[in-house]
C-alpha cells in the first residue's frame, strides 16, 4: 500500500484528491494539510512514502518544504503539483530534491500514474514540463566540455525516452523490454550521474549536453 499525504491551500482540489487517492486501489491517504508551516510535523506524523506538494502556497512554500522534508526524509518521493507557467519554480523545485512535476489539469490517471512511478523510485516528466525543462537549458547554453559518465547506449536510449516525458511503463512497451528491466537501466543510470531522481536525471542531461552525440 502506498501512503500517500497532501499538501495543497485550494480547499476543493485538496478534497478532492483526497478523494481520489482513498478510492483508489494500492493508494492510502495518510495527511492532508492545507499549508506547509508545520510540514516537518505533519510528515513525522502521516510517513507517507509519496508527498503530493503544491508548489505556490502562502507562509512555507512548496519549495521550501520541499527542501525540508528531503533534508530530514530523503527516501519520501515528492511530485510537485504545478501549473504551465511556473517555469522558475519547476527548476528551484528540481534542486531541491522533488522527485518529479505533475500539471494541475493532468487528468486522474495521469495523478495516479505520477504517484505510483514515484514510490517506484522517482516520476517522469509530463510531456509538457520536458519541454519547459529542454527550453530552460538550451536557454543556459554552455560551453564546457560534455562530461563522460560512462553511459551504455541503452542507457542513453532510456534517458531520451524520459526526456521526452515517457512513463516507466511507457518506455518498457516502446523498447520492448520489461518494466523491471526499464527500473534497473534507470537505477544505474542515478549511480553513473549521481542523482537521485528522473527530474534531475534530466535536467543534468540536457545542461551538460550528454546526449548531443547520440
Amino acid at each position: 500500500m502506498i501512503r500517500v499525504a497532501i499538501f495543497d491551500d485550494n480547499a476543493d482540489r485538496r478534497d478532492s484528491l483526497g478523494l481520489l487517492i482513498s478510492s483508489s486501489e494500492g493508494l492510502e491517504l495518510v495527511g492532508s494539510y492545507d499549508d506547509a508551516n508545520n510540514a516537518l510535523r505533519d510528515i513525522r506524523n502521516s510517513r507517507p512514502h509519496v508527498v503530493l506538494m503544491d508548489i505556490g502556497m502562502p507562509g512555507v512554500s512548496g519549495i521550501e518544504a520541499t527542501t525540508l522534508i528531503k533534508g530530514s526524509y530523503p527516501e519520501i518521493q515528492i511530485v510537485i503539483q504545478t501549473v504551465f507557467d511556473d517555469q522558475a519554480k519547476i527548476f528551484d523545485a528540481i534542486k531541491a530534491g522533488a522527485s518529479g512535476y505533475i500539471l494541475k489539469s493532468a487528468p486522474i490517471s495521469k495523478i495516479i500514474d505520477a504517484i505510483k512511478d514515484a514510490n517506484e523510485g522517482g516520476a517522469s516528466l509530463t510531456p509538457q514540463i520536458a519541454a519547459l525543462v529542454i527550453q530552460y537549458f538550451r536557454e543556459q547554453e554552455t560551453a564546457a566540455k560534455t562530461p563522460d559518465y560512462g553511459l551504455s547506449e541503452r542507457e542513453k536510449e532510456v534517458l531520451g525516452h524520459l526526456i521526452s516525458g515517457l512513463s516507466y511503463k511507457q518506455i518498457a512497451d516502446k523498447m520492448n523490454l520489461s518494466y523491471n528491466t526499464i527500473n534497473s537501466h534507470i537505477k544505474r543510470i542515478y549511480e553513473k550521474l549521481h542523482v537521485h531522481s528522473v527530474a534531475e536525471a534530466v535536467a543534468k542531461t540536457i545542461n551538460q549536453r550528454l546526449l548531443d552525440n547520440k
